[in-house]
């Protein structure tokens, strides 16, 4: 699967931009601030309707503009036609080959994409909801159902955590649906970090990184059953008016020597750390999924030193898919010559 067309309208510093990506490697270089990772925003936009910069996505449209745009095509064994727009006043609404989305899943599965950026130690360094949100792409892709628990588990929960602000005794009902639904989503993840694991360990080893464990904490004490924590849990919840476990808690823990990986590593190492978790996963989906989603790298340069540069390079070529990269130059040091070439300025885009 790959991107072909990208359109991009009133998108940060971009007014107005067509872009037509090579199947396997684009490279939008230019001056910082110029505009190149918002067109890694836009693609990433279109496949997962977020930005992996910011949370706000008002922030993303361009001043004095109402709203953005993001069209794009994708070729593969099924091609889509995905779009997906932010208005300030409506906020946001996406389609894919022509039709309005139930969910934003549906853009994940229109065009599958993953982002290796400057801020992507924050996959060690921050919180639980980062790696949730990190391992539940995968997820997705990888067991077929996980969807569906995943929307029913969503709405339990939001109905249930409005019972908790009026009347706490209406949320009881939606627990059995919030079990079942709960207890298959952590079913899921664990199965997805079983097959995760040989390729963490490959990956780690390949870049040198500092040794890592990976265990997962599903978001409520074991052993109990989440219908028995759900029940422990209505008077916390009912004073704090929200659901205080489940799936929507949990963690993906990565430790060294026992210790928060946060805690050990430098930034320098959880970036490797983190880029290689990033890897081994579209490893995983290439093996389990035939899935090779595009990779968006923005200034890999500043992601690694030169000794690990090399490695990094020759892993993502494994992978075989289509890669769009930003650099301040317009060349990347390590990987081969680009198959096609924009230089960025002031938010301008042309081909070279």
């Amino acid at each position: 699967m790959s991107l072909t067309e990208l359109h991009i309208q009133s998108l940060r510093c971009i007014e107005a931009a067509q872009l037509e990506l090579h199947p396997r490697c684009t490279l939008i270089w230019g001056g910082n601030g110029a505009g190149k990772t918002s067109v890694l925003e836009a693609a990433f936009l279109l496949g997962r309707g977020r930005s992996f910069r910011t949370r706000q996505t008002e922030q993303l449209v361009r001043r004095g503009a109402e709203q953005l745009v993001v069209f794009g095509r994708t070729q593969g064994p099924v091609p889509h036609a995905a779009g997906f727009e932010f208005d300030r006043s409506r906020g946001p609404r996406a389609r894919v080959d022509g039709y309005p989305v139930r969910s934003l899943a549906d853009l994940t599965l229109a065009f599958p994409v993953q982002v290796i950026d400057p801020d992507i130690h924050k996959l060690i360094e921050e919180g639980g909801r980062r790696r949730r949100r990190w391992l539940d792409w995968a997820v997705f892709h990888v067991e077929p159902h996980f969807g569906e628990a995943w929307y029913r588990y969503a709405r339990a929960l939001r109905q249930r955590n409005a019972a908790l602000k009026t009347r706490p005794a209406e949320g009881r009902p939606w627990e059995s649906e919030l079990a079942e639904q709960g207890e298959k989503i952590s079913a899921a993840r664990r199965r997805v970090l079983a097959q995760l694991e040989p390729h963490w360990r490959a990956m780690l080893a390949s870049l040198n990184c500092p040794p890592a464990m990976l265990s997962y904490a599903p978001g409520w004490p074991e052993p109990l059953h989440l219908q028995e924590a759900l029940s422990a849990a209505r008077p916390r919840d009912a004073a704090r008016q929200s659901t205080t476990v489940g799936p929507h808690r949990a963690d993906l823990r990565i430790t060294v020597d026992a210790k928060p990986a946060r805690d050990v590593l430098s930034r320098g190492q959880q970036k490797l750390t983190a880029a290689a978790l990033t890897l081994a996963q579209l490893k995983l989906l290439s093996e389990t999924a035939g899935l090779i989603p595009t990779l968006l790298l923005d200034d890999p340069a500043a992601e690694l030193d030169v000794a690990h540069q090399a490695g990094f390079v020759a892993e993502i070529s494994r992978l075989r898919g289509q890669l769009v990269i930003t650099a301040l130059q317009p060349e990347i040091p390590g990987f081969t010559q680009p198959d096609r070439v924009f230089h960025v300025e002031q938010g301008q885009l042309r081909p070279v």
